[in-house]
């Protein structure tokens, strides 16, 4: 039997790989903190994230392994919400590395989840793989210590991948539904100066990189799960505004953005860091985007 293990997939990202892969493996098991219950070919297995239990048996000889979890970043960081941020991420990416050394059959594969923006502010120099500097902050240290983890793991029957995700644009999750609600409130103009870079990667190739990782055999290490052409915070507005056919956008200068951000509860760093990775080892190594621009990720939304 061909299975598939997501932990953390009940979100946007674990749900979008459920429908991806609905007619590529014989079950799909999600690891989450629900009850246990079956729909269709997924099976929810009930974790803590943290601890052995009899979800460790679901490892047995699985194609694959992808860990999805950890507390959203889109929330004011106080002293509780960071430690949260910290611990979702570090425990369950322990717990399921100390699960894979324990089977007798290891999972063949393990996609851990990462974050481009453990990558420096960049307006102007791409960041790949290979030759990206690491940043400074509270974000980027929850970052190095996720990786810390992962690497921590030497597994010699199973393949590890980071996969370092930009923001993903979907129609039911992610950032696009923010970023609309926005727009068609009338405050889709410039954020910030506005020569912030966006990368940004649709959720379908999102979900095709992820296929490449589990059929390319020799894929294994950091790769940037981005698009190949970032757009300036500027650009990106003006596009979301055509789209919804909204004529005008207020600009918000960076100290109303702190304002409205402590408002709905979240940070201008989401907004205002220049994120400029580039897909380098992804492209050198054969995989090709079906959404290159952001107009055609657009298009499709």
């Amino acid at each position: 039997m061909k299975k598939l293990i997501i932990a953390g997939g009940t979100g946007f990202l674990g749900q979008a790989l459920c429908r991806h892969f609905e007619h590529s493996f014989d079950e799909i098991v999600i690891l989450s903190r629900t009850e246990n219950k079956t729909e269709g070919k997924v099976r929810y297995v009930t974790w803590d994230a943290k601890t052995f239990g009899s979800w460790c048996r679901e490892l047995e000889g699985t194609e694959a392994v992808i860990n999805l979890c950890g507390k959203s970043v889109d929330c004011r960081y106080t002293e509780k919400n960071k430690a949260i941020i910290f611990s979702s991420r570090l425990e369950s990416t322990k717990i399921i590395g100390e699960a894979i050394e324990r089977c007798n059959v290891p999972p063949a594969l393990w996609i851990n989840g990462a974050s481009a923006t453990i990558y420096r502010h960049s307006e102007t120099e791409p960041m790949t793989e290979k030759e990206g500097e690491i940043g400074s902050g509270f974000s980027v240290e929850v970052c190095k210590a996720w990786e810390k983890v992962f690497n921590s793991f030497t597994l010699a029957a199973t393949r590890k991948v980071n996969m370092r995700i930009s923001m993903v644009m979907g129609k039911t999750g992610g950032v696009f539904p923010a970023l609309t609600g926005v727009v068609k409130k009338g405050l889709g103009g410039t954020m910030g100066k506005g020569t912030q870079q966006v990368s940004w990667v649709h959720v379908d190739d999102f979900c095709r990189m992820v296929e490449w990782f589990i059929n390319n055999k020799g894929a294994s290490g950091i790769y940037n799960s981005v698009a190949p052409l970032p757009i300036t915070n500027r650009h990106m507005m003006q596009l979301l505004r055509k789209k919804l056919h909204i004529p005008i956008g207020l600009p918000a200068a960076s100290w109303m953005l702190e304002i409205g951000a402590m408002l709905i509860g979240t940070e201008t760093e989401l907004i205002l860091k220049s994120r400029y990775s580039y897909p380098e080892r992804g492209l050198k190594e054969g995989f090709t985007f079906k959404y290159q621009n952001f107009e055609e990720c657009l298009s499709s939304l």
